[in-house]
């Protein structure tokens, strides 16, 4: 099995291909823009590895890959507008080089495209593929939906926000792997525990991305450190610390999320003072390998052979071992 930048590198290839020049091109143009912006293809990739787990070519899964890809860059452009956001990736988001309107009707071009490429499989196939699809495109917008409610509720549990974001990030990955196992035509325990492997891991990814918010190395992390918290997010680490906290330091903590100072260093300090003084690092940690131990549970479970599950292994060790 190859690696997980062999397959991104290969499906690189395959989207070049797809992104030319196409009328109207105020419509496409948008379209291209976003795809090209980079982005490390971890999910399109994973459905060529996936497919390549059970010894199908990879190239059989490069449309249900383009399907992915596209779908998540279209999440990409709607939340951006949503969240009138001016920069992704470093550059331009869409709404902001072209204007909102655009934004939206290119953003409904790319939803419609990824259904469509699914139209090159057989009948059984595309069903399978379209159902599974149409479910996890569902639960984006339900997760994406439960995210922006959190903003304005004063109570959220930690079990609802385990939720949002199992179905805003969690499912797609989760997705990405179960498609490869369908075109592989995997049984459907197989199909099942790929499944649970992508999703457990992506649960894990967002409890680990809350964590090194506070704790992360800027240099490593790729983002600003204690963007959450200037943001007033409720991260796993907030909802626990407001589980945890006396009273004193809980009002003080909904206080601090509800401000927004000139100078945020200060406030940045004194909330993960907060956190220190009541564990949340380590809490975060052990529901962090909680959720790993049971994506590789799923991961021992499958019926391949012992040299491709070391491979994915790797891949969930490698994707997990970011600097906290």
């Amino acid at each position: 099995m190859e690696s997980i930048a062999h397959f991104a590198k290969q499906f690189n290839s395959f989207l070049n291909t797809k992104t030319q020049a196409r009328s109207p091109r105020t419509l496409y143009d948008p379209v291209n823009y976003i795809l090209n912006l980079g982005g490390k293809r971890v999910r399109p990739a994973l459905v060529l590895m996936s497919a390549d787990l059970f010894d199908v070519p990879s190239e059989k899964a490069l449309d249900a890959a383009l399907a992915i890809e596209v779908f998540h860059n279209f999440s990409l452009v709607h939340d951006d507008i949503m969240d009138d956001a001016p920069k992704r990736r470093g550059k331009d988001t869409v709404h902001e080089k072209w204007d909102v309107n655009t934004g939206i009707l290119s953003g409904d071009a790319m939803l419609i495209w990824a259904y469509r490429c699914f139209e090159s499989y057989e009948s059984q196939t595309f069903f399978e593929l379209v159902k599974l699809f149409s479910k996890t495109a569902e639960e984006v917008c339900v997760g994406q939906q439960y995210d922006m409610d959190f903003e304005n509720t004063e109570q959220v549990k930690i079990e609802e926000y385990i939720e949002m974001i199992r179905l805003k990030t969690a499912v797609l990955v989760a997705c990405a792997f179960q498609m490869g196992g369908i075109i592989a035509e995997a049984s459907p325990e197989d199909q099942k525990k790929l499944y649970n492997f992508g999703q457990d891991l992506g649960i894990a990814f967002q409890i680990q991305d809350d964590l090194l918010d506070v704790y992360g190395d800027p240099e490593t992390f790729g983002k600003q450190v204690g963007g959450d918290i200037i943001e007033n997010k409720k991260t796993f680490l907030y909802l626990k610390a407001l589980e945890l906290a006396e009273e004193n330091d809980r009002s003080q903590l909904i206080h601090l999320f509800s401000i927004q100072p000139n100078d945020p260093d200060s406030k940045i300090e004194t909330v993960k003072q907060i956190y220190d003084q009541y564990d949340i690092r380590p809490v975060a940690t052990e529901h962090i390998n909680n959720y790993t131990n049971s994506a590789l549970k799923a991961l021992g479970e499958l019926n391949i052979d012992d040299i491709k599950k070391t491979k994915l292994e790797r891949f969930a060790e490698e994707l997990m071992q970011r600097e906290v």
